[in-house]
This record gives structure tokens, sequence and C-alpha cells, in this order.
């Protein structure tokens, strides 16, 4: 028997009877872009009633009624009235036998990619807002079974040549910024149609993977920009370090965020989310990863010491990085701070919270760590990105271990022959 989706407005009467009576329904999702149910009540004095919404194709809904909600009575004594799980079982029963003939369209695609996301990344989130502002408004209605490569070039190039999104508050209009006019504004706009190229094409080949379409030859034949991405910006030096640390603001508690930033190279969303009970025996678990996949940072002594006091006499569950109220560090709550501390440490220009990451990385490798640990650190599966980003920095130590370590057979004779050199 499948799960019961949880739903906190639908799944008890009295949540239920909070809703304002009227004719639109509630729907809760139960396959995505495919199956819905449905609750109505259009009077308050009267049980609100079940539905099943089903995708017939061609951008069309079917609604079918499944009994009344038990809102004033309760189920079993009439087969109409029927539980929110009751109305789920039911509802499932109208699931379609072969998904591929909904000939779902990218926004479809995209809905279904983001809730793959939510479940198995956590990157869910930030991408569902980007493909809302940008995939969406030229291609979200067209079916995908439609798509051309060259519709998709458009798109992309259409996209390198717009003026970037700025950050716009709430509700207002969306606010743009200049376009692009120099050699670096270009290559700055295509880096970031590359990365909504990724999202748009991991959407499309799942759609392709799970049977909804049955050719992808129109987005393998679609490409990415090349050679857009810039050099990462220069990493702190250790007593820029020292000077950060201290000029944060110590009473909100964001001292304390970017020394545990500088300590594991862990990112912002990673360390807001660690408890008092991640810290165990010199490391700090990390579980919810942009990868999906838990990792274990290993602390020096001195990144040990510093956790040790942070969670001194706290229990396990607490937080372990939090506001002065108690509560969590919120996605973008870090960006004044840390523009406030660059001010303060008199470190010009000022750096992003995420080059603490880039700095703990740099100094690491340095200072001899292979590449490979480095990397494990980070969370990344292999050494790619740490060679692609920071394997120039290593390169006197790769000859120090050659030289120290590689096999030495001694089988060379000496002789007192020697080599002209001009």
């Amino acid at each position: 028997m499948p799960r019961t989706i949880r739903d906190v407005k639908l799944e008890s009467r009295a949540a239920r009877l909070r809703l304002t009576p009227g004719r639109k329904p509630h729907f809760k999702t139960l396959v995505p872009n495919l199956l819905h149910l449905g609750y109505r009540r259009r009077y308050a004095d009267q049980p609100g009633q079940w539905l099943v919404r089903r995708y017939v194709g061609r951008e069309r809904y079917r609604v079918t009624p499944l009994g009344l909600a038990d809102d004033f009575q309760d189920a079993g004594g009439s087969i109409d009235v029927l539980t929110f799980a009751e109305a789920q079982r039911r509802a499932l029963a109208h699931k379609p036998a072969d998904a591929r003939a909904a000939d779902p369209t990218v926004a479809e695609a995209i809905a279904d990619y983001v809730a793959w996301l939510k479940t198995h990344r956590a990157t869910g989130d930030d991408a569902e807002r980007r493909a809302a502002k940008l995939i969406l408004p030229a291609l979200g209605k067209v079916k995908i079974s439609a798509l051309t490569t060259g519709q998709l070039n458009r798109w992309r190039d259409a996209l390198a040549e717009a003026p970037p999104l700025v950050r716009t508050k709430k509700g207002a209009p969306q606010q743009f910024g200049t376009a692009p006019e120099s050699a670096d504004d270009r290559r700055a706009r295509r880096a970031t149609a590359n990365r909504l190229i990724t999202t748009l094409k991991a959407a499309l080949n799942k759609a392709f993977k799970d049977g909804h379409v049955a050719d992808d030859t129109a987005w393998r034949r679609f490409g990415a920009f090349d050679k857009v991405d810039a050099a990462r910006p220069g990493y702190l030096t250790v007593a820029e370090a020292q000077r950060l640390i201290n000029a944060a603001d110590r009473a909100s508690g964001f001292r304390d965020l970017i020394h545990a930033a500088l300590q594991t190279g862990a990112r912002y969303s990673e360390l807001c989310a660690l408890r008092v009970r991640d810290f165990h025996r010199g490391k700090v678990a990390i579980h919810h990863s942009k990868s999906g996949k838990p990792r274990d940072v290993v602390l020096t002594t001195e990144g040990a010491n510093f956790f040790e006091a942070l969670t001194a006499g706290r229990g396990p569950e607490a937080l372990m990085c939090r506001r002065p109220e108690g509560g969590p560090w919120l996605p973008s709550m870090q960006a004044r701070p840390m523009l406030r501390a660059c001010e303060n440490a008199g470190i010009k220009p000022p750096i992003g919270f995420h080059q603490l990451r880039h700095t703990w990385a740099s100094l690491a490798v340095m200072n001899g760590v292979p590449l490979m640990i480095v990397g494990r650190n980070l969370g990344h599966s292999d050494t790619r990105m740490v060679e692609k980003h920071y394997g120039h920095l290593s390169d006197s130590y790769v000859d120090e271990a050659i030289r120290a370590g590689a096999p030495k057979f001694e089988a060379v004779e000496e002789t007192s022959l020697r080599p002209l050199r001009r």
C-alpha cells in the first residue's frame, strides 16, 4: 500500500473546516505533473467534496468527483464519505497506466526535476527560482517533443545578451542591471547561461530517462558556451582571515559562523544546518550537502578546540551556529554582515561568504595537503574540481612529493661525464 502523502491543510477535519468556502478547489500533488487530489467546499454548512485531477495530454486536465469528505460525519457509514487517506487511495486508481502519453511540457519536466532535487539534493529551491525567472518564460509552455536544437540555441544566445537580474523586493516588479558591454560582462552572462543550461538539460534528460519523451536528439546537439569560466577570486591570507574573524560581529553570532567556515571549508547552507551532535571526535558531520551525500570534515587541532568551545554545555539538538534569539541563519542573511566584516577588517574589495571555502582549500593545498584529501573534505566525488580551481597552487608540492616518495632503484651507474650546457 503506498504511503499516505501529508498535507496540513487537508489531512484533518479541523484543518479543512478552517479553509474559506468557495468554488476553487485546493489541490495536493500525488504524482508530479500527472495526478492531483482536490478538496472543494462551496458552502460553510455543507461537507466538502474530494476530487481527482488527471492530466490527459495537450495541456488539458480531467476533474472527476471521488466522494464526500468526512467533515461532519465519520467515514465508513457510507461508501461516499471518505477520509483524506481513503481519498488518496481512490485518486491513485486514476493514475495513467502509461505516463508517456502525457507528452509533458518543459515546465512540467522542470517541476518533476525540482521535486527530485528537493528529495535527493540540497539545490532544489535554487534551481526552482532560477528556472522560474530565466527558463520558463521562454520555454515553459513548449512540449518537450516539439523542442528543436535551433530553438534552444536561440534561447541560450538571447539569455547571454540580456541584462542580468538584480535583487528585487518580494512582490515588486523584477529589476534588471545593465546589458553586457565589456568582454568580461559578456563572459559572465555566458557563464550564467551555462549554469541554466545544466539545469535545463538535467530536467530534459530525466524526462527522457523516465520515458516521458521518446527522443533526446534536440538537446544532445545543444551545447553550452566554451571557455567562459572565470578564475576564482583571490583567497585570503592567514593574516587577512584573522582580521576578518576579529572584525565580525560577535553579538549576532556571525563571528562563529565565519570562524566555522574557515576551519572547515563548508558551505554556508551546510554550516546553517549543523547541530551540536554533528561534532564528534575531531570531525564535523555534514548531513545536508549540495550533492546529497553526507561526509565527515576532518578538523585540525585548532579547529577541534574551536568546535569544542562552541558546543560546550549545549544540548545535542541545538543549532551549532545560531543567531542571538536562538533561530537559524537563513538564506541570504550572511550577505550584509559579511560586507560589514570586510569593511571593518580592511579587506578590499570585499569578498563573499563562499570565498571562505575557497580560502580554506587554497591554504590547505599550499600547505601540502593532497588534492584528494582536500576534495574529500570539500565534498567533491573526485579531484577534478579541486584540480581545476586549486591545482596550480600545488605545483611545488607535487615536485617535492615525487622527489621524496617516488621509487628509487639505485641502478644508475656513476660516471665522470657531464652534459655540456649553454
